[in-house]
């Protein structure tokens, strides 16, 4: 019984995204890291082993966005990351990933007062 009691208090305190991502202001980082660097050849592979579908290539070039929300708390914390499904799981939380590393310690400003979800994402292309 205590063991359900604190199942449901843990879930209950987990903070839903946001349904509208547009009017959230955007993560800023004090250093960007090049993301297609770290991840175009992972994402490219994927796509290639067809386990990503992407989009009609334009004008020769493939091109991948994966948009993010990320709550951040008061300690500047990463607290929780919600990719956008892009119908494939493993580039959407591989970038989850590269974007938690890259947000710590890493933050442009003074955190926020309280716990608040900001906008980020990448274009990736080949």
């Amino acid at each position: 019984m205590i063991a359900l009691f604190l199942a449901l208090q843990a879930a209950a305190s987990v903070v839903a995204p946001p349904t509208d991502w547009s009017a959230l202001p955007p993560l800023r980082l004090s250093t960007t890291p090049d993301y297609p660097a770290l991840m175009t050849q992972f994402v490219h592979d994927e796509v290639a082993a067809g386990r990503c579908a992407a989009p009609p290539a334009v004008a020769g070039k493939v091109s991948i966005k994966v948009d993010m929300v990320v709550l951040i708390s008061p300690s500047g914390d990463t607290l929780r990351i919600v990719p956008k499904a892009i119908n494939c799981p493993t580039v959407e939380q591989f970038a989850a990933g590269v974007v938690q590393k890259a947000a710590r310690g890493n933050l442009a400003g003074a955190p926020p007062a309280s716990d608040s979800w900001y906008r980020t994402g990448m274009t990736l292309s080949w």
